[in-house]
């Protein structure tokens, strides 16, 4: 029998190597080509890339298993979606003009906490281990990403507001993916992203084709792995997730992007933040113990009852 929870597992593990990776490529590209273009450039690119995949998949389907896409959810699920990943990813990226990254860092993980305090108001309620692994990954977070010197500016305010986004968009895919075609859904947002962010690059940045040459492979990188496939992954994967679970796994995003800056860009480790890693994993991995046995006691617990 398939572990779907495992294999979501997975697949979001694998997002967030992407997502962590694609830091390397953001640095890079700064240097060439504004904020809101290189994202413009990189979610129609993910967007594109995506779309002969939906039609080619959709036309192998046999005729008496294809069922219709309710284009107004689609549309509406999309449009709100692309709006939320809009606001999240250009407000983090503005913030980092103001603020180090490693702040950004931290208060963009808070979003592991946000996600079960929003989810109450739809009535998700995570279990204890859940509860407990959060914690800890925050915990883990701050000794990884921020210093002695911490505190709230400029800068790190606009952070705390893209993190609101960011949880809000990882509850609003758990409700639409279970309404449209996970693809059809990804591809959405994806271009009313870029569509939101060309709009306002046009009016507040300097575009030029030299610069987007110059920005090519961060932009190549970011677009066809960190959006076409580590998003699709995201909206695939928490089909089977708990929105807190998956929010948690997400966070090692932090974890893969100080690793990515290590091999790459030759940042190092302290003892600080070996500590940091270690308890964002032993979250994650109580998160997941927690619920499988959960799971282990509502499919057997006439014999967990009885040893």
């Amino acid at each position: 029998m398939v572990n779907k929870p495992l294999q979501a597992t997975f697949l979001l593990l694998l997002a967030s190597f992407i997502w962590g990776t694609t830091f390397v490529a953001q640095r890079i590209s700064m240097g060439h080509i504004g904020p809101f273009m290189f994202t413009a450039l990189r979610f129609a690119l993910g967007g594109l890339l995506l779309m002969p995949v939906f039609l080619f998949l959709r036309a192998r389907q046999p005729i008496a298993s294809v069922v219709a896409i309710d284009k107004r959810m689609a549309l509406l699920g999309g449009g709100c979606l692309g709006i939320l990943l809009f606001s999240a990813a250009t407000i983090q990226q503005v913030s980092l003009i103001y603020t180090a990254a490693g702040k950004a860092g931290f208060i963009t993980g808070l979003y592991v906490i946000l996600v079960p305090l929003l989810g109450l108001v739809w009535r998700q309620y995570p279990d204890l281990g859940t509860w407990v692994g959060s914690m800890l990954a925050v915990m883990g977070l701050y000794l990884l990403s921020v210093g002695t010197d911490f505190s709230l500016a400029y800068g790190d305010f606009l952070v705390l507001i893209s993190t609101i986004f960011w949880a809000l968009h990882v509850l609003a895919i758990a409700w639409f993916v279970q309404k449209v075609d996970a693809l059809l859904l990804a591809i959405t947002q994806f271009l009313v992203c870029a569509l939101l962010s060309f709009l306002v690059a046009v009016v507040v940045e300097t575009i030029t084709l030299q610069s987007m040459m110059n920005a090519g492979i961060p932009i190549l990188y970011g677009g066809l792995l960190s959006v076409g496939i580590a998003y699709t992954l995201q909206i695939i994967g928490q089909r089977h997730l708990h929105p807190t679970s998956a929010a948690l796994i997400m966070s090692t995003e932090t974890i893969f992007a100080a690793l990515a800056g290590w091999l790459i860009l030759g940042e190092t480790f302290s003892e600080r933040g070996i500590i940091g890693c270690i308890l964002m994993l032993t979250g994650i991995i109580l998160s997941q113990l927690q619920i499988t046995y959960s799971r282990l006691q509502r499919c057997y617990g006439w014999l967990i009852a009885k040893v």
